[in-house]
């Protein structure tokens, strides 16, 4: 079964204590959360201590996407707020391997994120170390962007590349991901949507996460 992770990019910051409890409610599984620090993307959002405090309100998987640079300095930060797993970009940090089994010695699960013109090749050595490979379907650092069509053929190749390997990794995607989207990356071998805008923006937010689902 699919998993959705409603990014709270997309929530109101003033309620969102309300805002997570709106999804829970819903039916989402995970709690996306987009830390970006305005170097690896032209975007600042929050960190660690806003994490903790809304740890206090759900039970919710917290899937910390540290959109960041040199990631390996915040990861025990994140650990200690309630992050229940950490990815990060390749791109972003020099020692990927070091950095994965940091993750993975804090107790967490471990991911790894590619951006659209990242090549596949880059997580090749790495597969066989996480627990997820996120595919970006746009160009991150900003919510409620176009998908980018291209990029299923790429969750394709990824679900492919597992398969060969005989591993239990999951595929999350994200950006554009909605009713119409999200059937074109399930069918590629995607196990985890991430949806800002498409979830918050609705009027029916049960509905918005259902119709992801089916």
């Amino acid at each position: 079964m699919v998993k959705i992770a409603p990014s709270i990019l997309s929530a109101d910051f003033a309620y969102l204590a309300d805002e997570i409890k709106k999804i829970e409610v819903a039916g989402a599984d995970w709690v996306h959360i987009d830390v970006m620090d305005g170097f690896f993307v032209p975007n600042l959002t929050f960190g660690a201590p806003v994490v903790k405090k809304i740890r206090k309100v759900t039970d919710l998987f917290f899937d910390c996407h540290l959109m960041v640079e040199n990631p390996e300095k915040y990861i025990s930060d994140f650990k200690a707020a309630g992050a229940d797993q950490i990815v990060v970009h390749v791109e972003a940090t020099k020692h990927l391997h070091r950095c994965i089994q940091q993750i993975k010695a804090e107790g967490m699960k471990a991911g790894v994120a590619l951006n659209p013109a990242t090549s596949l090749t880059t997580v090749e050595e790495i597969l066989p170390y996480v627990d997820m490979v996120l595919l970006m379907t746009v160009n991150p650092g900003f919510g409620g962007q176009s998908f980018i069509e291209s990029m299923v053929p790429k969750v394709a190749r990824l679900h492919q590349m597992i398969e060969e390997r005989g591993l239990q990794v999951d595929i999350q995607v994200d950006g554009g991901i909605n009713a119409q989207t999200a059937p074109l990356v399930k069918a590629a071998g995607a196990t985890v949507l991430v949806a800002g805008s498409y979830v918050y923006g609705a009027q029916d937010v049960a509905q918005a996460i259902a119709s992801l689902k089916d």
